[in-house]
């Protein structure tokens, strides 16, 4: 009988059911050991979306709980370490909050909402309604966190508050974890009340961090370093893990043993080299790291289809913003060529401010990239000097959403320059072959080109193919489709202008010889040999154009069919 496999964690961000409903989970619990004996008080890691922070916390969160259960922790790591177990398991009260939930466009939501995260927190610790090791008093001050009125001067002391509480019910100190404690200021920003919200964070966390004498450890995770004299002031106690730092490394991310261990129990080795190619690449201090929840998500397809295509999972995570407002720096010639070059797969050395405040992130592009940098859209490839590294984009998942958001951008400009437009689709239309490769060319010449080295010929054909689709697609009343089913193959770019009496052909080809005529030559055959006309002489439309269209770099070469 075939065995059953475990579980895949799709989102699952909750270690105790991990481990007991019988998921797959990559263990971790080594990074204990590393906190409890190299770790400071307070500690903040900062790593981006998607690379396991919330559960390494619930893991954090149910090993010193006086609540858990620490049989979950048989047979993982840690067990191993039974000196540290015996001083740490279960042995604290632990206040676990998440701010990821704090997303709202007024201050007043957001207050409101993170009034609601804090009453949630402090239900947990329901006991202490009736706690004989409370007076009146304390029990009263309990009730106030409980409040849905909670004013701004309970909230700011709230987990101070709730520390000394517990601290004085259990008779020993408290582990406070805080997870995604800048999402607030990131939404903040985005709706225009960011300064509100600065004062918010830094007086709930300057009391939970700085003044706590309950406090035993705090661990605080999020995706940005954000300036400590913007938040954390006055915190002496406060020590910062970041992505270029070696400390923990491999504790958030799979390594590359732990995705073929992976892909072995799940009997899909053969799919290591593409797995690596989409989702690798990601250098965390000394350790290359793959990305959790795109490699999971990836075998969870394969699982039902053994032949399911790499995805792009990271782009439906986030808005991206950050490489939005990158591509747009690129109207600046320098970025606009060193854009090119990271797409090429080559690697830029830029000054990264390791510290920023959300006001800082798009005032100037040097902090761009480190903004880029810290939320995992590039990744070091080796240090320069102390504040320099080498930057790349990692894999082809995030090549794919630079390209993207390259193609959008340029769809933006085609679209503000009516005239051009008009001219060009004029051209195509009329058959006037010179006029429409010098327009196309000009094209060209003022994008950013998708050349790589990442790629093979079909990707730098795609490149172009998009890049006449950007433009033929602002014509709304015209018919244009793509990898149409076509006489006897999938044509290119079929057109069809509103007045129904014209067709257009289109065969794009990548001239990697340079040899653009040769290029054309081939597409014009291909349209001949596989009947793409017959699409239009079932419509009834005779008037029909042939283009062959071959690019190289940012040369192009257009043929039209004769007769």
């Amino acid at each position: 009988m075939r065995e059953e496999k475990k579980r895949l964690p799709i989102g699952l961000e909750n270690f105790e059911q991990m481990i007991k409903d019988n998921y797959y989970y990559v263990d971790k619990t080594g990074l204990i050991s590393e906190l409890l004996r190299n770790g400071g008080m307070v500690n903040l890691f900062t790593r981006p979306r998607r690379f396991g922070k919330t559960l390494n916390m619930s893991m954090l969160e149910h090993f010193f709980s006086i609540e858990g259960d620490q049989s979950i922790f048989d047979d993982l790591e840690i067990s191993k370490d039974t000196k540290l177990c015996e001083a740490y398991m279960g042995k604290y009260p632990v206040i676990f909050v998440s701010l990821k939930g704090i997303n709202a466009e007024s201050y007043n939501t957001a207050f409101r909402l993170a009034v609601e995260t804090i009453k949630g927190v402090a239900k947990r610790a329901g006991f202490l309604k009736t706690s004989d090791k409370l007076d009146d008093d304390e029990k009263e001050e309990y009730r106030t966190l409980l409040d849905k009125g909670m004013d701004e001067a309970t909230l700011f002391w709230s987990l101070k508050t709730l520390s000394e509480l517990l601290e004085k019910h259990y008779e020993t100190k408290v582990i406070l974890l805080i997870d995604e404690y800048d999402v607030p200021l990131a939404k903040a920003f985005e709706n225009g009340y960011y300064d509100q919200m600065v004062f918010l964070i830094r007086n709930l966390l300057e009391q939970a961090l700085k003044t706590n004498n309950s406090l035993k450890l705090a661990v605080l995770t999020g995706c940005m370093r954000i300036s400590k004299e913007s938040i954390f002031t006055g915190l002496n106690n406060f020590t910062t893990f970041t992505i270029t730092d070696a400390d923990f490394d491999e504790y958030f991310g799979f390594t590359d043993q732990e995705v073929r261990d992976c892909l072995a129990y799940y009997e899909c080795a053969d799919k290591y080299e593409r797995i690596k190619e989409w989702y690798d690449g990601y250098r965390f201090g000394n350790a290359d790291v793959y990305c959790p929840w795109d490699v999971v998500s990836y075998l969870r397809s394969l699982r039902t289809n053994k032949e399911a295509s790499p995805r792009n999972y990271w782009v439906n995570t986030s808005g991206n913003a950050e490489v939005k407002a990158f591509i747009r720096q690129s109207e600046n010639v320098t970025i606009k060529r060193e854009i090119e070059r990271l797409m090429a797969g080559e690697v830029i050395a830029k000054t990264i401010r390791p510290e920023l405040t959300y006001e800082d992130m798009y005032r100037s592009v040097e902090n761009i990239w480190s903004v880029l940098l810290t939320t995992g859209y590039l990744t070091q490839a080796g240090q320069v000097d102390e504040r320099t590294y080498k930057l790349r984009i990692p894999n082809l998942e995030i090549r794919d959403i630079f390209a993207a958001q390259i193609m959008e951008y340029f769809k933006e400009r085609v679209q503000k320059d009516g005239d051009t437009l008009n001219r060009f689709c004029a051209a195509l239309k009329n058959g006037e072959e010179k006029m429409v490769e010098d327009i196309f060319e000009g094209y060209l010449k003022k994008t950013i080109s998708l050349r790589d080295t990442f790629g093979k010929k079909t990707m730098k054909e795609n490149f172009y193919h998009g890049v006449l689709l950007g433009i033929l697609g602002v014509k709304e009343k015209w018919g244009v489709f793509s990898n149409r089913e076509a006489g006897e193959g999938y044509s290119d770019i079929l057109v069809e202008p509103e007045d129904g009496e014209t067709g257009m052909i289109i065969e794009v080809k990548y001239a990697e010889d340079g040899n653009l005529s040769g290029a054309c030559g081939r597409a014009l055959a291909q349209i001949e040999e596989r009947k793409y006309d017959e699409f239009f002489r079932e419509n009834g439309v005779d008037c029909i154009l042939k283009y062959g269209i071959a690019c190289y770099k940012k040369r192009c070469k257009v043929e039209l069919a004769k007769g």
